[in-house]
């Protein structure tokens, strides 16, 4: 009530310039209606304890906003949980790529490396085989042409012998030859 009456006076007494003349204390003046309008008005807010419903509507909304608050940094955190949750699994995944980037390149090394290898193996047979037959053709020539000058030699000493040899002669040549394949055989 004290505060009501330091009000009523502060608004009196601080007023420039009053509306209505005569008596401040009168129905007729208009400032004085006023002021106990207003008077009655603080008066029922003051009664209808609506300084105390708005200060716990502060209070609630105060209270509403701190747990919004609350939530928020807690939703950040989850999500600061999450994103290194990502982080983590993003650098995992990165370091099995790159491993299996580099197996795959050892593997292809690897595979290069064999290829070389048995394509080595392949000239040294295919050379081997190729030397094998060069030789095999080479004895063959050698015996064609030896076949050859035996039956040349043969031919031509049957001439030499068949033009000094007498048929008496001959018979005992094939004698003495089948004799001595007879002591060879038995």
């Amino acid at each position: 009530m004290r505060n009501i009456l330091a009000l009523a006076l502060t608004f009196g007494a601080a007023s420039p310039a009053l509306a209505a003349s005569g008596p401040f204390f009168s129905l007729g003046n208009t400032d004085f209606v006023v002021l106990l309008a207003f008077a009655l008005f603080v008066g029922i807010l003051l009664l209808a304890k609506v300084p105390g419903m708005l200060g716990g509507q502060l209070d609630s909304r105060a209270e509403g906003i701190q747990n919004e608050l609350n939530e928020a940094r807690a939703l950040r955190e989850e999500a600061q949980t999450v994103l290194a949750s990502y982080e983590r699994k993003q650098q995992e995944v990165q370091a099995k790529a790159d491993q299996i980037v580099a197996a795959a390149r050892d593997e292809a090394a690897r595979a290069a490396e064999q290829a070389k290898a048995d394509l080595q193996t392949s000239i040294a047979r295919r050379l081997a085989a190729a030397e094998e037959q060069i030789a095999s053709a080479e004895a063959s020539a050698v015996k064609e042409v030896r076949d050859q000058a035996i039956s040349i030699a043969v031919a031509a000493a049957d001439e030499v012998i068949s033009k000094q040899m007498t048929a008496t002669e001959a018979n005992k040549l094939i004698d003495a030859a089948i004799a001595d394949v007879d002591a060879k055989l038995h």
